[in-house]
């Protein structure tokens, strides 16, 4: 313990600014995929082809490895190795193959006499999507933001295999050290912390934003 102390007290400099940098590698992308996400998802779950297809897309994406990828795409956009814009667009398309998924299952579990409903009340598609058909999705569509969400924050440490900054960069110092204990186990409880906080802070979004939910569970 008093080895973790003292290295966490000596190094506490590149200690904070590599988990600064693992949380906007790992967020970012996710938020660019949400977004993304949301309209792709309602293509996907209005017509079967662009479902299939970004289904398919999604599923061949997820089976190619992570450094891979990061390795892979330099040679495709022109960026350097080392550049974060790499992990960055890796993340984003790991996630968005993951949220248009869910984004479409969300909304295929609407009910569709709600919908109905809705238009009966004068709503128009854009209004009824907004104010009806989204809501009633988040839950599923919020699901798979959490797992996304964490999925990314613990792949952002193998960046650092490759140079790039994060959490990760601890492992490896510690690997290159003689496998010494103390980065290596401030890496791996900041990283657990991390995914931690931001799933329950995901959770407590959607308990605000669908208050429903909590009052039929009870």
């Amino acid at each position: 313990m008093s080895d973790l102390w003292s290295y966490l007290v000596t190094n506490r400099g590149d200690v904070l600014t590599a988990l600064g940098q693992h949380i906007w590698l790992a967020l970012l992308p996710v938020a660019i995929a949400f977004l993304l996400a949301l309209p792709l998802g309602a293509l996907a779950h209005h017509y079967l082809p662009v479902r299939h297809v970004a289904l398919n897309v999604g599923s061949v994406l997820y089976t190619v490895p992570s450094l891979a990828l990061l390795l892979l795409l330099p040679g495709l956009i022109g960026t350097s190795v080392l550049d974060p814009v790499n992990v960055v667009i890796a993340l984003t398309l790991y996630s968005l193959a993951l949220l248009v998924r869910t984004t479409a299952d969300g909304l295929a579990a609407v009910d569709e006499t709600v919908l109905q409903a809705a238009t009966a009340m004068g709503y128009r598609p854009v209004r009824r999507w907004f104010a009806v058909q989204l809501p009633l999705a988040l839950p599923v569509i919020l699901a798979g933001l959490r797992v996304a969400t964490v999925a990314n924050v613990s792949m952002v440490s193998v960046a650092a295999l490759i140079g790039i900054g994060g959490l990760g960069q601890l492992f490896t110092r510690g690997f290159q050290l003689g496998f010494y204990l103390p980065p290596i186990v401030i890496g791996l409880v900041l990283s657990v912390a991390l995914a931690v906080i931001a799933d329950l802070l995901i959770v407590g979004t959607q308990r605000r934003l669908t208050p429903w939910t909590q009052a039929g569970a009870e």
